[in-house]
């Protein structure tokens, strides 16, 4: 006859982000890989594993190269296999055993840079299911119950956790088409009276203090609330877009679009990953953030 949970038993159950964290350090064997992984501080990691070693009455570690005590390697094999278990649950639109990960993320981040890296992740953790939902840039239009956001812009986010996960520079971009039409270009006083694509995510005004203009912000031509949009329009020989390098990178290689001047910008905005408080406690979400983080360094 299976025993049965009473409320008292669960009182006993230390917080599930005490387990992760011992799990992870008993792994890593390392307090700064172990607060990277789950995207907390160093000192976040000593206070849950104190806090868990206090709870469970016992040391769990030995020594200062975290090797674990003989009460440590027995708790440890039974939270690996507590948390194992729980990795399993009905529903879900997942398949059996599989962890449903949703992410919002910017449109041409997802093309340009982070669909053709994915692979490298569904690989490595092919447990993960991901669902991936556009958000739109500085407008915070994001899709519903995202566990993990994409965001671009200044980095002031009251409302989230988050870290910085890309930062770029910006530099005039056109057609090869437009360029023979309207060059050649050799300072950057060669933009003035051609059509200036504009976006609210890259404002001018970056890259004319870089390279000595006094121009003001374009306040006339094709506007764009999407980078990938303005590349196109480029592209297509419309005007001149202010464009980061990185998310520029498909159309460059392509050969759709070129520089102007070797001349470069720092863009004032960048891109952060996102998530409210707790969510880090799910190892899914911690080890997308840990692999993007690398994949973007």
């Amino acid at each position: 006859m299976a025993a049965s949970f009473s409320a008292s038993a669960a009182r006993r159950i230390p917080p599930i982000q005490c387990l992760l964290t011992f799990e992870a350090l008993a792994r890593l064997r390392s307090v700064t890989l172990t607060a990277d992984e789950l995207c907390v501080t160093p000192s976040a990691v000593s206070h849950r594993v104190k806090q868990l070693e206090q709870i469970l009455g016992t040391r769990l570690f030995g020594r200062a190269d975290f090797s674990l005590t003989t009460d440590g390697s027995a708790y440890l094999a039974h939270v690996r296999e507590g948390l194992t278990a729980l990795q399993h649950f009905p529903g879900g639109g997942a398949a059996p055993g599989k962890r449903r990960l949703k992410i919002a993320v910017t449109p041409t981040f997802a093309r340009a840079i982070l669909i053709p890296r994915l692979r490298q992740f569904t690989e490595a953790y092919p447990e993960i299911d991901l669902a991936l939902h556009v958000s739109i840039p500085l407008l915070d239009v994001l899709a519903e119950d995202a566990d993990l956001v994409v965001r671009y812009g200044p980095g002031h986010y009251a409302d989230v956790e988050h870290v910085e996960i890309s930062r770029d520079v910006l530099t005039p971009l056109a057609s090869p088409a437009f360029v023979r039409e309207h060059g050649p270009f050799d300072r950057p006083e060669d933009l003035e009276g051609l059509p200036l694509l504009r976006s609210p995510l890259e404002p001018w005004r970056s890259w004319f203090a870089v390279v000595g203009l006094d121009w003001a912000e374009p306040n006339e031509g094709s506007q764009f609330n999407d980078v990938g949009l303005m590349c196109d329009a480029a592209a297509a020989g419309m005007g001149v877009a202010p464009a980061r390098l990185k998310l520029a990178a498909p159309w460059l290689e392509q050969g759709t679009l070129v520089r102007l001047f070797d001349i470069d910008a720092p863009s004032p905005h960048a891109h952060y990953l996102c998530w409210h408080t707790g969510t880090m406690d799910r190892w899914e979400c911690a080890a997308f953030a840990d692999w993007l983080r690398r994949a973007m360094a």
